[in-house]
């Protein structure tokens, strides 16, 4: 499993931002990160451009799988 570095994350306004920081910088292609949350690599880039609300199950998922807070990534702090 790997995990978000946590020296200096850059301010980022939006949850679908902070979806594409974590995924490249831990080096994982979006089909990578649809395999860990289990879905297409299309409904992931659509999560990623904001284009699709991601289901609170999948944020969890994420959530465990880069060890960081919910709350980082739906935007409400910035180094929780």
């Amino acid at each position: 499993m790997k995990s978000a570095a946590k020296l200096h994350r850059p301010r980022l306004s939006t949850w679908s931002q902070r979806l594409k920081y974590l995924r490249e910088s831990n080096n994982l292609s979006q089909s990578d990160v649809a395999k860990v949350i289990r879905c297409s690599q299309v409904a992931y880039g659509m999560y990623e451009l904001g284009k699709r609300r991601i289901p609170l199950d999948k944020l969890i998922v994420l959530a465990k799988y880069y060890r960081v807070s919910m709350d980082y990534l739906v935007g409400l702090c910035n180094e929780c």
